[in-house]
């Protein structure tokens, strides 16, 4: 996904959850916090409970993608290095965030998760795409291509 994120964009600092404004003229990937000063971005998924992944959808100015997942769940487990590597692929466009079930059933039963590991693009807010079973880095990424408009 592109280096360019517009102007005036905000993201959540994955380390202290402060909220940071994107100038303009700086490229997203290198872009530091300015509370912890720590990387917005540094090709991981970060682990979120229910009040951080609101926060993230909330406040993050890029498409989020989220993988619900268990430590129990045998596909969960197989698709976590392709997930992490589609983060290498996919960031500074895309915030991909983690989200264990079993510790955020509110956010399951919201969403209608029925099967792990289940993923689903955010846009501003709102679910612009789900699918369920595990994947492997290059379907996950042609997958968020596919559901986000060119320049996402």
């Amino acid at each position: 996904m592109s280096d360019i994120i517009m102007s005036g964009t905000t993201l959540v600092c994955p380390h202290c959850g402060a909220i940071n404004r994107i100038p303009p003229d700086r490229p997203a990937a290198a872009a530091k916090c300015g509370g912890c000063h720590a990387a917005l971005f540094d090709a991981h998924p970060v682990a979120v409970d229910e009040a951080g992944f609101e926060r993230h959808l909330r406040h993050d100015g890029v498409p989020v993608l989220l993988d619900v997942w268990a430590p129990w769940c045998g596909p969960c487990r197989a698709m976590a290095p392709a997930f992490e590597r589609a983060a290498a692929a996919l960031e500074p466009g895309v915030r991909l965030l983690k989200l264990n079930a079993d510790e955020a059933p509110n956010v399951s039963a919201r969403l209608g998760v029925q099967g792990i590991p289940a993923m689903f693009l955010f846009r501003a807010g709102t679910v612009v795409a789900q699918t369920t079973g595990a994947r492997d880095a290059a379907a996950i990424v042609g997958w968020v291509r596919s559901n986000l408009p060119a320049g996402s």
